[in-house]
């Protein structure tokens, strides 16, 4: 189970925001202020961390130049201000990611796992979906706890788009990743593997989007 850290001097957001972590599968702690935030990351090693800029004493901005002295944890920060200057000032100490309030906290949990994927955490963990989980490390897939039997090719592709949510992903790309670089054939081989991907896929075919004149993106959404 991944650890996250929860920094913002606003309870109720806190606790939103502990919520759907803990429904995403994350262990969550909680921090009110900077000094408390640095002294939980001094005695746990987080996976992910949501700090908010605006806070009384130690700012969001101190407390992360403080984690990047000893750490590169990915950070998420949160901002009630939409400036340019706010997020460049983020990414140049080393924000992972900005989301401006207010948010809708199903954005915020696509985006931790979007950086989570990004940063390379969670790689050989399992990648879960509501009720679809995909193990990368025994390459199984699991749809209401039941396998499902998945040509290779077609669990490369669910990884694929999995590792890389909200991502477009264009046919030529996939062919290159999946297929390898030196595969020549033709770009509707991927089409044909979606296709049949999907019908394995039931109720969680909406998961695999097509983004048309592009390619392919999975982007999962709380109704399917």
């Amino acid at each position: 189970m991944a650890n996250m850290l929860i920094i913002d001097d606003d309870q109720h957001l806190r606790k939103l925001v502990r919520t759907y972590g803990e429904v995403e599968g994350f262990h969550c702690q909680e921090a009110e202020d900077g000094e408390h935030a640095l002294e939980a990351a001094r005695k746990t090693s987080f996976d992910i961390l949501v700090l908010d800029v605006m806070m009384p004493d130690m700012d969001g901005f101190d407390v992360l130049k403080e984690i990047r002295l000893t750490s590169q944890v990915p950070v998420i920060m949160l901002t009630a201000r939409d400036e340019e200057y706010d997020k460049l000032k983020g990414f140049e100490l080393g924000a992972d990611d900005y989301i401006s309030k207010p948010f809708s906290p199903k954005e915020l949990m696509a985006r931790v796992r979007a950086v989570l994927r990004r940063s390379g955490k969670n790689q050989t963990d399992s990648i879960t979906f509501g009720r679809l989980s995909i193990d990368p490390a025994s390459r199984t897939v699991l749809l209401h706890s039941q396998k499902l039997n998945l040509p290779p090719k077609e669990f490369d592709l669910l990884l694929k788009l999995a590792q890389n949510e909200r991502v477009v992903l264009s046919r030529e790309k996939l062919l290159q990743t999946v297929w390898g670089y030196n595969y020549y054939g033709d770009v509707r081989t991927v089409d044909t593997h979606i296709k049949s991907l999907r019908e394995h896929l039931g109720q969680y075919r909406k998961l695999i989007q097509t983004v048309w004149g592009v390619g392919y993106k999975l982007e999962y959404m709380e109704e399917i």
